[in-house]
């Protein structure tokens, strides 16, 4: 673990000085740049840093841990205990053992409290990064299949939906204002998506601009603050009901994940 966190903090100052470099550069394809510099790293170190972290998430995935000295072999994402294979393409979804609809991040937490023993306190917000980014890596380049059945997934996506268009802050913004409206075009020369364009299907990623892991709760959390809202706390329902509706609608949009954990701007 110890070695691979030096790598991890060996690949992010090599990402800053990547970062510095393209600041003084002018009108940057973002997609295009992402994709010489993700090659940068790979002739660099050979490896990338999403690599890294879902290997540091592979670890803790195995080790015992919390009170109860177990691992989360035993966690179920859906497909029955310790199957990882595709799970993700089907998260968030209802879980009777906790009554609620969760997200890939949010039962990652469910099992470490309910399995391991450990208090929602004690949980690392860091662990939980490289544990998603060490199960979303097992559905890397797979259709995305998130469709609601059960009344309760039902209701969070229509509370995602409702977030989606609700205008707040000081700017008077939603979402909908630049991913709908402004869908096809750039903002910032950063090409802009909809949700049925496929916009979640990259998270986990690693964003080298900003050197480190993000998942889908910190992205939409980023989006948040970007507009000077202040964004919803990670594993709440908002966090959810608009991943499962941009999910959701990336899944009638036909879109799979692309190679996770992912690689962008």
């Amino acid at each position: 673990m110890r070695n691979r966190s030096l790598w991890i903090g060996f690949l992010l100052a090599l990402g800053l000085g990547l970062s510095i470099a393209l600041t003084q550069q002018q009108e940057v394809d973002p997609y295009k740049e992402a994709e010489r510099q993700r090659e940068l790293f790979r002739q660099t170190a050979g490896i990338l840093p999403g690599e890294l972290y879902a290997a540091q998430g592979e670890e803790l995935f195995g080790q015992k841990r919390g009170s109860k000295n177990v691992s989360l072999e035993a966690c179920d994402f859906g497909l029955g205990p310790g199957k990882l294979e595709g799970a993700l393409t089907q998260l968030p979804r209802y879980f009777a053992d906790t009554r609620r609809v969760e997200d890939l991040e949010t039962r990652i937490v469910s099992c470490m409290v309910n399995l391991q023993g450990f208090k929602p306190e004690e949980i690392k917000r860091d662990d939980v990064k490289a544990l998603t980014a060490f199960v979303a890596s097992k559905s890397s380049e797979m259709p995305i299949n998130v469709v609601p059945k059960t009344s309760q997934e039902i209701a969070m996506y229509n509370l995602g939906r409702e977030l989606w268009y609700h205008r707040a802050g000081d700017r008077d913004m939603n979402c909908a204002i630049c991913h709908d409206s402004y869908a096809g075009g750039k903002v910032r020369l950063s090409p802009v998506r909809s949700p049925r364009q496929g916009l979640s299907n990259e998270w986990p990623a690693y964003r080298f601009e900003a050197d480190k892991l993000y998942t889908l709760q910190d992205r939409i959390a980023f989006c948040y603050e970007s507009v000077s809202i202040h964004p919803p706390d990670h594993y709440s329902e908002p966090m959810i009901a608009l991943s499962i509706y941009m999910l959701t609608e990336a899944t009638k949009g036909k879109n799979k994940f692309t190679e996770l954990p992912g690689f962008t701007r």
